[in-house]
């Protein structure tokens, strides 16, 4: 499909398009679908294609519910094609495995805190990771590297990733999760490579969006904990990319529940309802069949209520609606079976000729019915035992006016907003038994008090509508690429290094100034595991031919020339507090006085006993905690504590605290990098500088080489004062040999 120019396309994903299709003979029907991402996003839509927006397009991509034939796809396409849908076609045999197995039997049950429900069948996964590869390779069919693509939900977790190595990392991809996402405890039960394949398939997005502040700590939490990859207020730099972990409530159309009183059919049925229960309070429960919706509690509840209360016997009564779902699982039969059975067993007790206590719709319900159901309840009973949002909660709101009390779960992600409801502990019978007197009371005695929290709360999901809820997301997408894009303008790109071989080239005194670790060698878990290679020191022997070349490292300057080994290479330890020049021994450029490190090595010492796989390095003028093999979350832990502690200790002394790459060093504050790039710059007049680094204390080179008409690289994408950014150690190791070869 081709895309107008000038316009901004909004590729939706979801497992299912946003209608049902049956099919008759040779006839294909379509039906619009329900649910609250599908109801949601078309209200987005459709407000979208009325507006005066013509530069909008979109496209929603997904699996068509049935599996349409390859004689029948010719004619659906056609059915389809001002409807701007993309299907995926997916064997319905493999789409029953990867729905029921994976989706529902394994990411369900952990993602909603049912751990022992969940099976962990590989051949699921491996469904699973198919899928989402099919899934993938029909949006690379369409999708322009300037779209917005945005994945819905846990059953396309890997799809970010998939795009992201064919699309690269202009293109704007988001991802929201639409059901919880769990704490780090309860993820961890699934095998090490999945859990750690879902946590890198997210990684692919932009933006992560959850409902809650909660689920996005759970998923910051993991990463942290899973992959060791931390965070800065929700942002996190990986593989040289930003990427923003936030939190969006989703909203409903406000506007289409508040006046759907006013439409004749929705009026008619609300007048039979009165007219039908016109002497009894209504407490309605509205919930798609699932055992983390806990009905069967809330029937107990009610049971208790009624037993506990006899004064409200012939008063109340507890419509109940059910939505069929995932038939024949043999999870769900039982639920169906144990709720049946609960319903009636409270008939059979206290129903009456004139009163049935439990009024049981097991059904799908049109929109004006449940409007209307709304409307005319007095109060809403939504008490999941895990949700990720709950948007009948906020449906409930918009269509009431006055006198309605809203009982709500503490486990719905809904309650994080609507703190003005009654909320309850859904496992807790005697409390929500208890809590159904109170709101039937409140509506009697206090209808001041249930008007104001009622309207408080309309205020709130009026503000917050699904309006508002897509364009904060989309918003933030374009945000965090504009935070990425002005990082990429620091980017070393094609034409700058070119200028940097081309004045290289041209002159004949060159220096080369290199950091170490991070620079030359990747990170490793132990420092002292970071070897030269033979592929390193070739390369800086050949440069050495050429020009001056100094590594200037952390490293003592034992560790420094047993790794480069090489005679024409210029050493300097301790971040310049040490130099070898080629055909001399090591000198020290300042004169320090070195007492305090005991009582620093002490204190190090005693931290090293409480952080398991920590370490610490004791070099001439300073010391160092290392950290990177211990556990992450206790690390940050920790370092808070050492930090602290080592800034009271040392705001009176000459020493400096620095935090490194998962390391802490404490040193003089005479010791700079600089020191040893002033003395060699000092002792020669060169015609070109180039000073590459990645750690905080390269950042002094680089100021110090500001004025100096140098070229200054920042491995790495963190805000630097260096002229540009190099992406890592490899990228490096490559500008260095096009450097030889020029």
């Amino acid at each position: 499909m081709v895309k107008k120019e000038g316009c901004v396309r909004l590729l939706i994903i979801s497992n299912r398009l946003p209608f049902s299709i049956s099919l008759e003979e040779e006839n294909i029907f379509l039906k619009p679908s329900s649910g609250g991402l599908i109801s949601g996003i078309s209200s987005y839509l459709d407000y979208m294609k009325n507006s005066s927006l013509e530069k909008f397009e979109y496209l929603w991509i997904g699996w068509p519910g049935v599996d349409i034939q390859e004689e029948s796809r010719k004619k659906f396409l056609e059915a389809i094609a001002d409807k701007n849908i993309v299907p995926v076609f997916v064997d319905e045999n493999k789409m029953d495995k990867f729905y029921l197995g994976f989706c529902n039997s394994t990411i369900w049950p952990v993602f909603h805190y049912f751990p022992t429900l969940a099976k962990f069948e590989s051949q699921h996964w491996e469904i699973y990771k198919e899928v989402n590869e099919i899934f993938a390779a029909k949006i690379l069919e369409v999708a322009n590297t300037d779209d917005i693509i945005w994945i819905h939900d846990y059953h396309l977790m890997l799809v970010p990733s998939i795009i992201r190595k064919k699309l690269g990392d202009n293109c704007k991809i988001g991802f929201f999760l639409h059901i919880p996402f769990p704490s780090f405890e309860v993820y961890r039960v699934m095998p090490r490579s999945w859990r750690e394949e879902i946590l890198k398939g997210l990684l692919g997005s932009d933006l992560i969006g959850f409902h809650t502040n909660e689920y996005s700590y759970s998923f910051l939490r993991c990463l942290l904990r899973i992959l060791g990859i931390s965070n800065n207020l929700g942002r996190l730099d990986y593989e040289n990319r930003y990427i923003k972990v936030d939190t969006f409530p989703m909203g409903i159309n406000f506007n289409k529940f508040d006046m759907a009183v006013e439409k004749e059919g929705v009026k008619t049925e609300s007048k039979n309802i009165k007219n039908t229960l016109k002497d009894f309070k209504i407490i309605l429960s509205v919930d798609r069949l699932d055992y983390t919706k806990g009905v069967p509690n809330r029937l107990k509840a009610f049971r208790k209520f009624l037993e506990n209360n006899p004064q409200y016997l012939k008063k109340v009564v507890f419509i109940l609606v059910i939505v069929p779902s995932r038939i024949g699982i043999n999870e769900y039969d039982d639920l169906k079976n144990n709720l049946d059975k609960l319903i009636s067993d409270i008939n059979g007790k206290f129903q009456t000729m004139d009163w049935q206590p439990v009024i049981y719709q097991y059904r799908h319900i049109p929109f004006e019915n449940l409007a209307a159901l709304y409307y005319t309840s007095d109060i809403a009973m939504i008490t999941p035992l895990r949700d990720g949002m709950n948007l009948v909660a906020k449906e409930y709101l918009a269509s009431k006016k006055e006198a309605g009390v809203l009982i709500l779960s503490e486990m719905a992600g809904a309650a994080k907003e609507l703190g003005d409801a009654i909320i309850i502990n859904p496992n807790d019978i005697d409390e929500m038994s208890e809590t159904i007197k109170k709101a039937l009371e409140m509506l009697e005695n206090n209808t001041a008090e249930v008007n104001l929290k009622l309207k408080i709360m309309r205020e709130r999901i009026k503000n917050y509508d699904v309006f508002r809820w897509v364009s904060d997301f989309i918003d933030t997408l374009d945000n965090i690429k504009a935070s990425y894009r002005k990082l990429q303008v620091k980017l070393l790109n094609d034409n700058e290094k070119t200028k940097i071989i081309k004045d290289f080239k041209k002159v004949n005194k060159r220096i080369i100034f290199l950091d170490y670790d991070g620079t030359l060698v990747p990170f490793y878990g132990r420092a002292k595991e970071a070897i030269a290679d033979s592929n390193l020191l070739k390369l800086l022997e050949q440069l050495s031919e050429i020009c001056d070349v100094c590594v200037i490292s952390g490293r003592d300057k034992n560790f420094i020339e047993k790794n480069i080994a090489l005679e024409k290479i210029i050493l300097s330890s301790e971040h310049g507090a040490m130099i070898r020049e080629y055909g001399e021994g090591w000198k020290m450029l300042v004169d320090l006085e070195v007492s305090w490190k005991s009582q620093i090595i002490n204190y190090f010492n005693f931290f090293r006993d409480k952080l398991p796989y920590s370490y610490v390095e004791e070099k001439n003028f300073s010391v160092a905690f290392h950290y990177r093999n211990s556990d992450p979350e206790m690390a940050e832990i920790r370092v808070k504590e050492i930090l602290d502690e080592l800034i009271n200790y040392t705001s009176n002394l000459n020493l400096e605290v620095i935090q490194g790459n998962k390391v802490i060093e404490v040193r003089n504050y005479s010791i700079n990098k600089s020191n040893a790039v002033k003395y060699l710059l000092d002792k020669n007049n060169y015609d070109f500088i180039l000073a590459i680094g990645d750690d905080k204390t390269d950042e002094d080179v680089f100021e110090f080489l500001k004025d100096k008409n140098a070229y200054t690289l920042k491995v790495g994408f963190e805000k630097s004062s260096a002229k540009y950014n190099i992406e890592n150690f490899v990228s490096v190791r490559t500008l260095l040999k096009e450097l030889i070869n020029a």
